[in-house]
């Protein structure tokens, strides 16, 4: 069995075929799908999605692109659909700080980062953590919430191996998608280097799709893709990518 850790399968790509989709990752073994909020008009699709479907399970949280000058309005509608029923979801996410496109609002989303994983505390979630040129803000960040351990996910990740080993050591795991299937991907050398039971397999659909789909759309049945790819850098049989990541993502987000 996998699990895909990480798809946004409730946008509109998907609405034409959801149905073949999740019958696609059926067939590949995919046997549970989680699923990231972004802000407030991706939270219908998202619970509608996971009503109409067995084996969603949904994520709630404000993600940083998604910080602008309405960021507080925003965070204060989603903390109270957390709240309100916060057995609902397996994680707060997809949470984290993006500085790639633009850095208008970078004290924002520091901001709202740090609030929700204060949420994560209260709650006794887990995180999905969204971090993209912004590892230095990152670490700064957690250094203020002042916590020893934390529990959640670098999602899609993209650091370093020294990196990814200090972010394990404070009890995250390293999420890993397509991109570790692309020619000369760094990832190689992370996933190399730490152990399989740190890793959870994600697609982060209906982005980022894997070789031999690279520049198409995503879907969660393509984790079987990166599981393979693991299986070959790790020289481990493919089932034991398989149990091992599974057996993580369970433990991590409860299922």
């Amino acid at each position: 069995m996998l699990i895909d850790t990480h798809s946004h399968i409730y946008e509109k790509d998907f609405e034409q075929d959801i149905a073949q989709v999740l019958e696609r990752a059926e067939e590949n073994g995919v046997k549970k799908i989680l699923l990231p909020n972004v802000d407030c008009s991706s939270v219908e699709p998202l619970l509608q999605l996971c009503e109409k479907h067995e084996g969603l399970y949904p994520m709630m949280g404000l993600h940083p692109t998604s910080v602008n000058a309405n960021w507080a309005e925003e965070l204060d509608s989603i903390k109270k659909i957390l709240f309100e029923n916060s057995s609902r979801f397996c994680a707060i996410g997809e949470i984290g700080l993006d500085l790639y496109w633009d850095r208008t609002f970078v004290a924002e989303q520091i901001e709202v980062f740090s609030r929700q994983m204060r949420w994560s505390f209260e709650l006794s979630l887990p995180v999905c953590i969204h971090i993209r040129k912004a590892f230095d803000e990152l670490f700064a960040s957690l250094k203020t919430l002042n916590r020893k351990t934390y529990n959640g996910v670098l999602h899609c990740f993209g650091g370093d191996v020294n990196q990814a080993k200090r972010l394990i050591e404070m009890g995250f795991k390293i999420g890993i998608g397509g991109v570790l299937t692309f020619k000369n991907a760094h990832l190689a050398e992370v996933v190399s280097q730490i152990s399989i039971d740190d890793i959870v397999l994600e697609t982060d659909s209906p982005y980022l799709a894997p070789v031999p789909f690279r520049g198409k759309r995503n879907e969660s049945s393509y984790v079987l893709h990166i599981a393979k790819k693991v299986s070959e850098i790790k020289n481990i049989p493919l089932e034991e990518v398989a149990e091992r990541t599974t057996e993580t993502a369970s433990r991590l987000f409860n299922l």
